[in-house]
């Protein structure tokens, strides 16, 4: 595997992060646009603005009019729930009878 260094004139997005999937956009294919996946991030820079990418073999840098983007990588976030912490209690302050039908919750995978 080769790394490829790719530097930006703008800054990165607010959630990229090391080990996220560097993927582009080949606006030069023919008959059209191909996306070619690169490899995980293994740094970011903050000046100059850059990412450095472990690439796969084979895999060709992109040009300087390709669209350059990225996905998480999903293996960091499947399991149980990491790093976060939830409790409830509930207290009926009535003095007349009450009766709880239903407590409900939504999880949802993040990338923070």
């Amino acid at each position: 595997m080769a790394n490829i260094t790719l530097t930006f004139s703008n800054p990165l997005p607010e959630g990229i992060q090391v080990g996220d999937i560097a993927w582009y956009l080949d606006v030069d294919a023919e008959p059209a646009p191909i996306e070619i996946e690169m490899g995980p991030i293994l740094s970011i820079g903050s000046n100059p603005v850059s990412i450095v990418v472990d690439a796969a073999a084979g895999v060709p840098s992109p040009s300087q009019s390709d669209f350059i983007f990225y996905a998480e990588n999903p293996i960091g976030h499947l399991g149980q729930l990491k790093g976060y912490y939830a409790e409830a209690q509930f207290r009926n302050s009535s003095t007349s009878y009450a009766e709880l039908f239903s407590i409900g919750s939504e999880i949802f995978e993040s990338s923070k």
